[in-house]
């Protein structure tokens, strides 16, 4: 009778060590992490996300693709950076600013003369508007915000002419004028405070030429920029 009653408490030694095993595996599976060496600790990094900061700025690399001249069938794809601040008055409504500036080379009109032959040209825009913002639909993971913003454009389209004139290349004039921006951001969150911006606009333009019959024209014209967005510690 010694073998089964050996045989019996081994079993049971060996079910009462399986058992500690499986509480062990168990408490490590369900049981809230503490910190040590080998030991994983899993963390939401959206856990804190909250639409209630009152100060947000970003910043980003632009894109914009406009005309030099009333008549230039060619249009200049110009490369440039997108600043905007935010002050939020309530969940959904903030005052933002953007200031944009834009670079790159033009193509240029058809009335281009023989002796004063102008290819390519440097040209640049700057935007200075303001305007109001609202937050639509958003969680944890991100956001879509419009706006609606107004204010000056500098376009600068003589700089690089030489000895021509704009009215030899079909440009506009260097000039200051109202400019109109309407579209929006798509925010996706990376933590609490840093957010990845995508900010594609419409963006409306009011250019003259001062040569010829001086006509004032609107052109419409599409802006991109792709950057990061930081939101303030300051509540409202």
């Amino acid at each position: 009778m010694r073998l089964p009653v050996r045989f019996s408490a081994s079993l049971a030694l060996v079910a009462a060590l399986a058992l500690t095993v499986g509480f062990r595996s168990q408490a490590q599976t369900t049981a809230s992490p503490t910190a040590g060496n080998g030991t994983y600790i899993a963390t939401d990094p959206l856990a804190n996300v909250r639409y209630d900061n009152r100060f947000d700025v970003s910043l980003g690399a632009a894109y914009q693709h406009m005309k030099a001249g009333p008549n230039v069938l060619e249009g200049a794809n110009l490369g440039g950076l997108d600043f905007s601040a935010s002050y939020w008055f309530s969940k959904h409504w903030a005052l933002e600013n953007s200031e944009r500036a834009f670079f790159g080379t033009s193509g240029v009109g058809a009335v281009n003369t023989t002796n004063n032959f102008v290819k390519g040209p440097f040209v640049s825009e700057y935007f200075f508007t303001a305007g109001p913002e609202w937050l639509g639909p958003h969680n944890k993971h991100g956001a879509l915000i419009a706006h609606m913003l107004v204010g000056g454009a500098y376009g600068k389209f003589q700089q690089d002419l030489r000895t021509a004139t704009p009215e030899d290349v079909g440009f506009y004039n260097d000039q200051l004028a109202p400019v109109f921006i309407i579209g929006g951001h798509m925010d996706l969150n990376r933590s609490a405070r840093w957010v990845f911006r995508i900010t594609p606009d419409a963006v409306l333009t009011r250019y003259g030429i001062n040569y010829g019959t001086k006509i004032t024209q609107n052109d419409v014209n599409f802006a991109l920029s792709v950057g990061v967005q930081y939101k303030f510690h300051r509540k409202r």
